[in-house]
Protein backbone atom coordinates (compact mmCIF):
# COMPACT_ATOMS: atom_id res chain seq x y z
CA UNK A 1 0.00 0.00 0.00
CA UNK A 2 2.63 2.27 -0.80
CA UNK A 3 0.99 4.08 -3.34
CA UNK A 4 -1.86 5.29 -0.87
CA UNK A 5 -2.90 8.99 -1.03
CA UNK A 6 -3.04 10.74 1.68
CA UNK A 7 -6.59 11.41 3.20
CA UNK A 8 -7.15 15.19 3.51
CA UNK A 9 -9.97 16.45 6.35
CA UNK A 10 -12.97 16.45 2.96
CA UNK A 11 -11.96 12.42 2.73
CA UNK A 12 -12.61 11.86 6.56
CA UNK A 13 -15.52 13.77 6.59
CA UNK A 14 -16.35 11.49 3.65
CA UNK A 15 -15.65 8.44 5.60
CA UNK A 16 -16.56 9.04 8.84
CA UNK A 17 -20.52 9.12 7.10
CA UNK A 18 -19.36 6.19 4.98
CA UNK A 19 -18.67 4.47 8.93
CA UNK A 20 -22.12 5.26 10.35
CA UNK A 21 -23.96 4.40 7.62
CA UNK A 22 -21.83 1.70 5.20
CA UNK A 23 -24.97 1.05 2.49
CA UNK A 24 -25.74 4.89 2.07
CA UNK A 25 -26.01 6.47 -1.63
CA UNK A 26 -23.27 9.08 -3.33
CA UNK A 27 -26.76 11.35 -2.85
CA UNK A 28 -26.85 10.65 0.95
CA UNK A 29 -23.44 10.89 1.83
CA UNK A 30 -24.02 14.32 -0.32
CA UNK A 31 -26.22 15.68 1.91
CA UNK A 32 -24.92 14.24 5.25
CA UNK A 33 -20.94 15.69 4.00
CA UNK A 34 -22.50 19.10 2.40
CA UNK A 35 -20.34 18.30 -0.83
CA UNK A 36 -21.83 17.76 -4.44
CA UNK A 37 -22.41 14.01 -5.47
CA UNK A 38 -19.98 14.37 -8.07
CA UNK A 39 -17.79 15.49 -6.10
CA UNK A 40 -18.70 12.34 -3.23
CA UNK A 41 -18.50 9.29 -6.55
CA UNK A 42 -14.86 10.87 -7.51
CA UNK A 43 -13.16 11.12 -4.16
CA UNK A 44 -14.59 7.38 -3.31
CA UNK A 45 -13.65 6.08 -6.42
CA UNK A 46 -9.80 8.08 -6.09
CA UNK A 47 -9.97 6.56 -2.20
CA UNK A 48 -10.80 2.78 -3.64
CA UNK A 49 -7.49 3.29 -6.34
CA UNK A 50 -5.10 4.24 -4.16
CA UNK A 51 -5.92 2.04 -1.52
CA UNK A 52 -7.53 5.03 1.13
CA UNK A 53 -10.45 2.61 1.44
CA UNK A 54 -9.82 -1.07 1.65
CA UNK A 55 -11.66 -4.25 0.42
CA UNK A 56 -15.26 -5.39 2.51
CA UNK A 57 -14.11 -8.55 3.82
CA UNK A 58 -12.79 -7.11 6.90
CA UNK A 59 -16.72 -6.48 8.47
CA UNK A 60 -16.99 -10.48 7.95
CA UNK A 61 -16.68 -11.98 11.20
CA UNK A 62 -14.33 -14.84 10.59
CA UNK A 63 -16.30 -16.90 14.27
CA UNK A 64 -19.91 -16.67 11.82
CA UNK A 65 -17.70 -18.52 8.83
CA UNK A 66 -16.98 -21.05 11.66
CA UNK A 67 -13.50 -20.23 12.83
CA UNK A 68 -14.41 -19.09 16.43
CA UNK A 69 -10.48 -19.19 17.42
CA UNK A 70 -7.77 -16.27 16.55
CA UNK A 71 -3.70 -16.66 17.21
CA UNK A 72 -1.12 -15.08 16.21
CA UNK A 73 2.33 -16.95 15.11
CA UNK A 74 5.60 -15.16 15.63
CA UNK A 75 7.57 -16.79 12.56
CA UNK A 76 10.91 -17.13 12.06
CA UNK A 77 12.57 -17.41 8.44
CA UNK A 78 15.62 -18.08 6.36
CA UNK A 79 15.75 -14.42 5.35
CA UNK A 80 16.87 -15.78 1.49
CA UNK A 81 13.36 -17.48 1.55
CA UNK A 82 11.17 -15.10 2.66
CA UNK A 83 9.03 -14.48 -0.24
CA UNK A 84 8.22 -17.95 -0.81
CA UNK A 85 7.30 -18.38 2.73
CA UNK A 86 4.89 -15.44 2.23
CA UNK A 87 3.47 -17.06 -1.02
CA UNK A 88 3.23 -20.25 0.81
CA UNK A 89 1.36 -18.37 3.97
CA UNK A 90 -0.59 -16.57 1.24
CA UNK A 91 -2.03 -20.22 0.41
CA UNK A 92 -3.28 -20.87 3.93
CA UNK A 93 -7.26 -20.27 3.46
CA UNK A 94 -7.10 -19.65 7.35
CA UNK A 95 -3.83 -16.67 7.22
CA UNK A 96 -5.88 -13.49 7.27
CA UNK A 97 -2.59 -11.73 7.31
CA UNK A 98 1.14 -11.48 7.28
CA UNK A 99 3.03 -8.66 8.66
CA UNK A 100 7.02 -8.69 8.60
CA UNK A 101 9.02 -7.55 11.70
CA UNK A 102 12.01 -6.00 12.84
CA UNK A 103 13.20 -7.48 16.29
CA UNK A 104 13.30 -11.45 17.03
CA UNK A 105 10.63 -12.34 14.82
CA UNK A 106 10.59 -12.16 11.19
CA UNK A 107 6.45 -12.27 10.61
CA UNK A 108 3.35 -12.17 12.69
CA UNK A 109 0.56 -14.39 11.65
CA UNK A 110 -2.62 -13.77 11.99
CA UNK A 111 -4.76 -16.84 11.83
CA UNK A 112 -7.82 -18.56 12.51
CA UNK A 113 -9.00 -22.32 13.66
CA UNK A 114 -12.07 -23.94 14.02
CA UNK A 115 -10.73 -25.92 17.28
CA UNK A 116 -8.21 -26.58 19.17
CA UNK A 117 -7.32 -29.32 16.38
CA UNK A 118 -7.30 -27.34 13.86
CA UNK A 119 -5.11 -24.30 15.19
CA UNK A 120 -2.50 -27.44 15.57
CA UNK A 121 -2.49 -28.37 11.97
CA UNK A 122 -2.11 -24.75 10.86
CA UNK A 123 0.60 -24.16 12.68
CA UNK A 124 2.12 -27.34 11.73
CA UNK A 125 1.17 -26.70 7.54
CA UNK A 126 3.46 -22.82 8.83
CA UNK A 127 5.83 -25.03 10.11
CA UNK A 128 6.35 -27.34 7.55
CA UNK A 129 7.42 -24.65 5.45
CA UNK A 130 11.53 -25.29 4.86
CA UNK A 131 11.88 -21.87 4.55
CA UNK A 132 10.75 -21.33 8.31
CA UNK A 133 12.94 -22.18 11.37
CA UNK A 134 11.16 -21.51 14.11
CA UNK A 135 6.56 -20.54 15.25
CA UNK A 136 5.50 -19.63 18.32
CA UNK A 137 1.81 -19.13 18.98
CA UNK A 138 -0.45 -17.37 20.80
CA UNK A 139 -4.02 -17.49 21.35
CA UNK A 140 -6.37 -14.68 21.64
CA UNK A 141 -8.20 -15.15 24.47
CA UNK A 142 -10.61 -12.05 24.02
CA UNK A 143 -10.25 -9.23 22.30
CA UNK A 144 -9.91 -6.01 23.93
CA UNK A 145 -9.77 -3.17 21.27
CA UNK A 146 -11.18 -4.48 17.91
CA UNK A 147 -10.15 -2.84 14.55
CA UNK A 148 -10.64 0.85 15.03
CA UNK A 149 -10.05 3.63 12.51
CA UNK A 150 -12.87 6.20 13.29
CA UNK A 151 -10.88 8.36 15.69
CA UNK A 152 -7.76 8.55 13.12
CA UNK A 153 -10.98 9.84 11.01
CA UNK A 154 -11.91 12.27 13.32
CA UNK A 155 -8.08 13.42 13.93
CA UNK A 156 -8.40 14.10 10.21
CA UNK A 157 -11.23 15.68 9.93
CA UNK A 158 -10.26 18.22 12.07
CA UNK A 159 -13.02 17.37 14.99
CA UNK A 160 -12.17 16.38 18.77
Amino acid sequence: MTNTARIDSADARLLLALAAHPRATAVALADQTGMSRNTVQTRLTALERTGGVGSFERRISPAALGYPLTAFVTTKVVQRRLDDVAAALAAIPEVLQVHGLTGESDLLVHVVATDAEDLYRIAGDILDHPGVERTNTALVMRQLVGYRITPLLWRAAGAR
